[in-house]
């Protein structure tokens, strides 16, 4: 073995193999390089209680390794599988970002949920409705809040795009999400106050800017 592989293969077992020998490993590292060194596989897993490369003997046997040091060798064996790896590597975290900023606009979107639809079952849902005729509440309350924000309904959204799936929120800005957020709190806090829904109609024509703070002005009677 070369020292170069010898030290990358410490450094794995360090990191990842409790019970990996560090003292037999640091005398092999000191004493490769020289030209009487000498080390085979067997002799490293022996040595080292090793368990990122193994070697076996047999009709069966061979030399077999973790991926971590099979792509380390694949990458000093072939330049263009190297390039692969890290193409295919800045992709991954390509499509993580994007998975971390749509968790994180789901996560937006259900700060005041909650808090909202608690406010409508309690002060606008009277008990004798069904459930269907309570859910069409529940969108009613909802729309007056995406016509505000996006300047349309939620049935205007889907038959506007049918090809995107989720709704009109999932395709929302961040910061469009946190002021939605916001006006689900301060539109709870209006209907619990029997605030009239008239109140929302200086926010339905604005742009999304001025919606944002016009809603806000609203809870001081100035919009």
């Amino acid at each position: 073995m070369a020292k170069n592989t010898i030290e990358f293969l410490g450094i794995w077992e360090s990191m990842y193999n409790p019970n990996f020998n560090s003292p037999e490993f640091e005398g092999i590292k000191n004493a490769a390089g020289l030209n009487r060194f000498i080390l085979s596989v067997k002799q490293w897993v022996e040595k080292t209680n090793s368990r990122g490369i193994i070697a076996k003997a047999g009709r069966y046997g061979g030399t077999y390794a973790h991926k971590d040091i099979a792509f380390e060798f694949a990458t000093w064996v072939s330049p263009q599988f190297k390039l692969y790896l890290i193409q295919e590597f800045e992709r991954m975290k390509t499509d993580e970002q994007k998975l971390l900023g749509w968790t994180a606009k789901r996560e937006l979107s259900k700060i005041n949920y909650r808090i909202h639809t608690d406010a409508i079952k309690q002060n606008l849902i009277p008990e004798e409705v069904t459930t269907a005729q309570a859910s069409i509440i529940y969108a009613e309350e909802a729309d007056v809040l995406n016509v505000a924000m996006f300047g349309q309904t939620a049935k205007q959204w889907r038959e506007a795009h049918p090809e995107l799936k989720g709704n009109i929120r999932d395709y929302a800005s961040i910061n469009e999400l946190i002021c939605f957020a916001n006006m689900e709190n301060i539109n709870a806090v209006l209907i619990d106050d029997d605030m009239p829904k008239a109140n929302a109609s200086c926010v339905s024509t604005a742009s999304p800017s001025t919606r944002c703070r016009c809603w806000n002005k609203m809870t001081i009677g100035i919009c």
